[in-house]
Order: C-alpha cells, then sequence, then structure tokens
C-alpha cells in the first residue's frame, strides 16, 4: 500500500505528503480534485475520491502547490490555483466563524468586559476570544484574569478582528468574547487553532 493510499484509510493519523509526518488529522488539511482536475481544499473531510493531506500552514499548502505534489500524490493531472492559500485562509476563518455564530445563537457565548469576567469568575468559560485589535493592555489583564482562574482549562484565541467578532455575534465593538464549555466550544478551540496555524505561516511566492 502506498502513503497516499494509506492516506486514505480508515486510519487515526494521516501524512503530510510534504514533510511526511504523520499527525493527528485535525493538524492537517485533506486536498480532493474536482470534476474540472482542480486542486480544492476538504476543510471538513468528507468529499469523496482520492485524497491527500498537507500540514495546515499556507508554507506547506504552497510548497505542496509549487512542487506539483498534489498531482503525484491524487495520481492524476490536477491544478492548483496560485492563490489556492489565500483562499483555504479565508475559509478556515469563515468555518470558525461560523462556528461561533452557532455557539451564539445556542446561548453559550457572552460579549462585554463585564460579562466575560463574570463567566471566567463562574469559572463556566471555556475559551476566551480577544479581538487582536483590541488595546493591548486591557486584553492583557483579562488573559491574566482567565489564565489564573483556570491555567489548564482555558483557551485563548485571538486571530480575529473586532469587525469579524461583531458580525458573527450580532453585536458592534466586540473586543472580548468567552464560550462556555461544551461540544461547540471544543469545535471551536480546534478551528481557531487552524486559523492561527496557517496565518502564522509565511506564503511564498510561486
Amino acid at each position: 500500500m502506498t502513503d497516499e493510499e494509506q492516506a486514505d484509510d480508515d486510519m487515526p493519523e494521516r501524512m503530510c505528503i510534504v514533510t511526511r509526518e504523520v499527525k493527528e488529522p485535525g493538524a492537517l488539511i485533506r486536498f480532493v480534485a474536482d470534476p474540472q482536475g482542480k486542486v480544492v481544499p476538504d476543510l471538513r473531510a468528507v468529499l469523496p475520491g482520492r485524497g491527500v493531506w498537507v500540514t495546515a500552514t499556507a508554507e506547506l499548502v504552497a510548497q505542496a502547490r509549487i512542487r506539483r505534489l498534489f498531482a503525484r500524490g491524487l495520481k492524476a493531472k490536477v491544478e492548483a490555483d496560485a492563490d489556492l492559500e489565500a483562499k483555504i485562509a479565508h475559509l478556515l476563518r469563515k468555518q470558525a466563524l461560523s462556528s461561533l455564530s452557532l455557539a451564539n445563537k445556542a446561548g453559550l457565548v457572552v460579549a462585554g468586559h463585564d460579562k466575560v469576567d463574570e463567566m471566567i469568575a463562574a469559572a463556566r468559560a471555556r475559551l476566551l476570544i480577544e479581538a487582536q485589535d483590541g488595546a493591548p493592555n486591557g486584553l492583557e489583564r483579562m488573559r491574566r484574569k482567565a489564565l489564573a482562574i483556570r491555567p489548564q482549562g482555558l483557551d485563548v484565541i485571538s486571530c480575529f478582528t473586532s469587525a469579524e467578532l461583531g458580525l458573527a455575534l450580532g453585536r458592534t465593538n466586540v473586543i472580548h468574547a468567552a464560550v462556555a464549555e461544551g461540544g461547540l466550544a471544543e469545535k471551536l478551540v480546534l478551528e481557531a487553532v487552524r486559523v492561527e496555524a496557517f496565518g502564522q505561516a509565511a506564503t511564498p511566492a510561486g
């Protein structure tokens, strides 16, 4: 069995076609070919057909595109668009913000300094969200307080702007938000980690 065939088996780990490292699926992005022979990201890993996996950073996706590793792994004549990394970055952000919106509709999200402070003090927060364009001093104070109360059980993300958070939550000027414990919070944590990891890598020209 080839590495690429192994990648699509029902196994708990997948191999990156660039680094050849085996990782948990959440740390990678699956790609398939559409009917027109274009490489498309399958963020939820549900699309049919042969797929290949790449570690979820813009740098490694760009390497796979430039070195034509998608064609090799998919065993087909396929093309990857030059703006593939930008498209993935957009889709990852959209996916995470959609999950945040769902959590909000489920009544699991609070926003605003005082409400976030209350949820953290009650040890009900699983995730603290900070707008990346918020005032550094205010963000740092809230973060210290959160981590002092729940140093092992609270994740902190700051990959979204206040405008993005406001749009997802139907509010204006969102600087602080918190998500209560539950499945939606865990899902959002994983998706936000992918947003941050993908955005931290430089995108090489190709």
